[in-house]
């Protein structure tokens, strides 16, 4: 799908109709400073989406219209919060309500996570999350312009023994790696 207009809907911080559309709905999770905004906006091929070093500054749930047909929903990220305890907790509270509330539905949920950590135990308890609760979703592994060859293929080994060959797509924004796979599974 070549995308043709995007637009900044609003922010949201709790229940919101929007949420509850049905223009389908693409969620894009990780833990905070993975990388969500600049994704966007590389599929975008636009700067829609602000993107920061410091880690947590999303702290609401940010919706743009594709092409007057889909939602790209930037959840903010876990595991970090410029706020303090119980901000970090009411962000906790959002993503899990957006994500795991039945009244909510995504056509797709793109979970990242930077391919050279791997997964963390709060991605490892997101994944299963999402698995307990039968979402739709896909793991970008980002920032694999950061790898050595050789930790490269190691790391990705790992990733595909751990959730699966098919559900797996190595990304970088900076040598745009992974684009093409990435929108054709999100907008099909």
């Amino acid at each position: 799908m070549k995308i043709t207009s995007t637009k900044f809907i609003k922010g949201v911080v709790g229940d919101d109709k929007i949420l509850a559309s049905d223009i389908p709905q693409i969620a894009f999770i990780g833990r905070s400073n993975v990388g969500k905004s600049s994704i966007i906006n590389t599929i975008t091929n636009s700067r829609i989406s602000r993107t920061s070093s410091f880690p947590g500054r999303t702290q609401e749930i940010n919706i743009f219209l594709i092409n007057n047909m889909f939602y790209l929903v930037d959840l903010p990220g876990y595991g970090f919060a410029r706020a303090s305890g119980l901000g970090r907790e009411k962000i906790g509270e959002l993503i899990d309500s957006y994500l795991f509330n039945s009244i909510y539905n995504q056509k797709k949920i793109v979970m990242i996570i930077d391919a050279n950590v791997g997964m963390t135990d709060k991605d490892v308890l997101m994944f299963n999350e999402l698995k307990n609760h039968d979402k739709n979703f896909i793991i970008i592994a980002n920032k694999i312009d950061k790898m050595k060859q050789s930790d490269y293929h190691k790391k990705i080994t790992e990733l595909k023994k751990m959730v699966g060959e098919d559900n797996i797509i190595p990304f970088s924004t900076k040598k745009v790696v992974g684009l093409e796979k990435l929108v054709d599974e999100i907008f099909n």
